[in-house]
């Protein structure tokens, strides 16, 4: 095996290690939920969600993939290293957090890690003025724009199906209709679960793919089905490792959650998230689903969302990006330190 291969199987590795950092980080997201509710187990929700998120690498296709992998940073300036350090980028984050219990966006670490690795290629082949050449801009507007349209979406969504719900179920009592919508929950969580596969593990499925195009394996950027099974199997692996941290920030200091809650929002969570996908637009799954629970909440009083966690989270996205790009971008630099000295 020669050293060019040696480097994609150890970056491929690494990829597939942050698709299962990724699997139990935000696998948190489409679960917590269900657990807060009490619907399911925990143990038995990351089996749910983990079989639903495999179930989409055979019922979607690869436009998130395309554009994670080739639609955000060009090309020309990527090599094998590049997405080793933004790889390593992605996953410092990711664990930090983690760690914090923070549910911050493992998408945006990615592309953080990934931008910011490629900038400290370019300023080392053109210059620091020109480091900024390597970001194709419109992807990138489109992209930092949906980390502030995704939560609002859901948030809006989650909001007027709880308008919606309790309209329709204005002279029942509560005690009646939970029991019927701890069971409509079991649909809700597992669609909110296929679309955070549908999303998520396109993205590792891109940068693998990527891997495979810079270091001469593949002659044009296509998606290999045996990648996309590896990224999603990987995922759902990481699922079922569970992210107890963020399962309890998420679904139950953020907001008081019940059956009929839950449904509305883990619902307007995933039409969202499917609407992106539809658009080819790797958003994040943690943003959409905090705004939907805190758009349930908000329906009963403004009170009822603990705020100041919320802002505590809002935070974490504010910085997740530009702090997995400085990790990335470092990572970078000291690869091409100890290759040229210099």
């Amino acid at each position: 095996m020669d050293s060019t291969m040696i480097l994609v199987s150890i970056v491929i590795l690494v990829a597939l290690a942050f698709d299962f950092v990724n699997g139990f980080h935000d696998a948190a997201n489409s679960i917590a939920t269900v657990v807060a509710t009490r619907v399911l187990s925990p143990r038995m929700a990351v089996l749910w969600a983990a079989g639903f998120n495999f179930i989409a690498a055979f019922s979607v296709g690869t436009g998130v993939a395309n554009t994670v992998g080739a639609g955000l940073i060009d090309l020309k300036y990527v090599t094998p290293l590049v997405i080793l350090a933004g790889l390593v980028g992605a996953i410092t984050w990711d664990l930090i957090t983690w760690w914090s219990g923070l549910p911050s966006s493992s998408s945006h670490a990615l592309i953080g890690g990934y931008a910011g690795a490629g900038i400290a290629r370019a300023a080392h082949l053109r210059g620091i003025d020109r480091s900024f050449d390597v970001l194709i801009a419109g992807a990138w507007i489109k992209t930092l724009a949906f980390i502030v349209i995704a939560p609002l979406i859901g948030m809006a969504l989650a909001y007027s199906l709880m308008i919606g719900m309790y309209w329709m179920f204005r002279r029942a009592h509560p005690a009646k209709v939970d029991p019927y919508f701890r069971k409509i929950q079991l649909a809700s969580s597992a669609l909110l679960s296929f679309s955070h596969g549908a999303n998520d593990a396109q993205k590792t499925a891109g940068v693998i793919t990527g891997v495979l195009l810079t270091s001469g394996k593949l002659t044009k950027f296509e998606v290999p089905p045996w990648v996309i099974l590896a990224a999603y199997s990987a995922i759902s692996l990481g699922t079922l490792s569970g992210g107890w941290r963020i399962v309890h920030t998420m679904g139950s200091r953020l907001t008081r959650l019940r059956p009929r809650s839950g449904v509305c929002a883990e619902t307007a969570a995933a039409i969202s998230i499917l609407f992106a996908t539809s658009m080819s637009l790797p958003i994040s799954t943690t943003h959409v689903v905090a705004g939907s629970i805190a758009g349930v909440g908000a329906i009963q009083r403004l009170k009822a969302v603990r705020w100041g966690l919320a802002t505590n989270i809002m935070w974490a996205w504010v910085f997740t990006i530009p702090a997995s790009a400085l990790v990335g971008w470092g990572t970078m630099e000291c690869i091409q330190f100890f290759s040229t000295g210099k």
